[in-house]
């Protein structure tokens, strides 16, 4: 009999293989590239869900669920009491349900929340209610500013020595967003697919000490 993990895996396997899912919503076709990742990115966060030993995972960008197929297909392998929080406030307008569908699909919605509102007002609310995750997926507004906000409120949501998993740091304003929280705020690369001008990854560990930068510090990027 195939675990629950093997099967939510190849359930996200034959999606990405079929290349398009239909949303029950409205009756649309949706083709699945270029927005969602593929099966070596999707496989690669799996395997660093597996390897943080995570219980508690969170997305910005569920998009077309791919990613949270794949952490939530992890978060089973660890087994215990997990969750996955995804974030996406287009959901249903761009994607017409079609994330929240597969995770249906795949039978995970039961281990899944789900937010519909932006990442700069969702994160802060997590913050303040004092939530903590294990490992974070960041593939949310490409635009510099909204790439450093990210990064900074997940860098505080994630566990000290947490992993964050960066989608699309082949754009200029990811890369540079993420090479601020490298200079400046100690984090250090774990994994990094092959340099890709139309798609690369990077995964990061954030610091396991206190901040104890001076009020001043700042490293250029």
């Amino acid at each position: 009999m195939i675990a629950p993990h093997e099967r939510v895996a190849e359930f996200a396997h034959e999606l990405l293989n079929t290349g398009s899912v239909v949303a029950r919503s409205d009756g649309t076709v949706h083709d699945l590239e270029p927005a969602a990742i593929g099966v070596e990115e999707g496989e690669a966060v799996r395997r660093l869900v597996v390897q943080e030993r995570a219980t508690r995972t969170i997305e910005v960008g569920l998009g077309y669920g791919i990613a949270s197929l794949f952490m939530c297909a992890g978060l089973l392998e660890v087994g215990g009491s997990v969750m996955h929080l995804a974030l996406d406030p287009f959901q249903d307008e761009r994607y017409a349900d079609c994330g929240l569908q597969s995770l249906e699909d795949a039978g995970v919605a039961d281990i899944v929340t789900f937010l519909p509102e932006p990442s700069e007002l969702a994160l802060p609310d997590l913050l303040r209610a004092d939530q903590r995750f294990d490992v974070a997926f960041l593939d949310g507004n490409h635009r510099f500013d909204w790439v450093f906000v990210d990064l900074v409120l997940l860098g505080r949501l994630v566990r000290p020595g947490s992993v964050v998993f960066v989608d699309d740091h082949q754009l200029a304003s990811v890369r540079h967003a993420v090479s601020f929280v490298t200079s400046n705020l100690g984090w250090t690369v774990v994994a990094s697919s092959e340099a890709d001008p139309l798609h690369h990854w990077i995964a990061l560990r954030t610091v396991t000490g206190p901040d104890d930068r001076d009020y001043d510090h700042f490293v250029e990027f």
